[in-house]
C-alpha cells in the first residue's frame, strides 16, 4: 500500500499494483495526445469514489474542478518517492 499526501491536502492510499498495470501505462502514454483521457486514468488509479472525492476538494466557489490543479495532484503522486521506488 502506498500512502502519502498532495500539497493540496489530497490524502491518498494506493494499492501497489495499481501502479504496475499496463491498461493504466497505455492510457498514460496516449494522454499526450488525447487530454481528454485525465479522468479515466484517474479513475483507473484510484477509483470512482477517489476521483469523487478528490474531485470535491479541488473544487472552486463556482463549482468548477480546474484541470491544471488536477494534473498536479495526480502528477505528484507519481513522483512521490514511495511510488517511484515500487514501479
Amino acid at each position: 500500500m502506498i500512502t502519502g499526501k498532495t500539497s493540496c491536502g489530497y490524502e491518498y492510499s494506493i494499492e501497489k499494483y495499481k501502479f504496475d498495470d499496463m491498461e493504466l501505462m497505455d492510457m498514460l502514454g496516449d494522454l499526450e495526445e488525447n487530454p481528454f483521457l485525465m479522468g479515466k486514468v484517474i479513475e483507473k488509479l484510484i477509483g470512482k469514489e477517489e476521483r469523487k472525492k478528490l474531485y470535491d476538494l479541488l473544487r472552486t466557489e463556482d463549482g468548477n474542478v480546474p484541470v491544471e490543479a488536477t494534473r498536479k495532484t495526480i502528477e505528484e503522486i507519481f513522483n512521490s518517492d514511495k511510488t517511484s521506488k515500487n514501479c
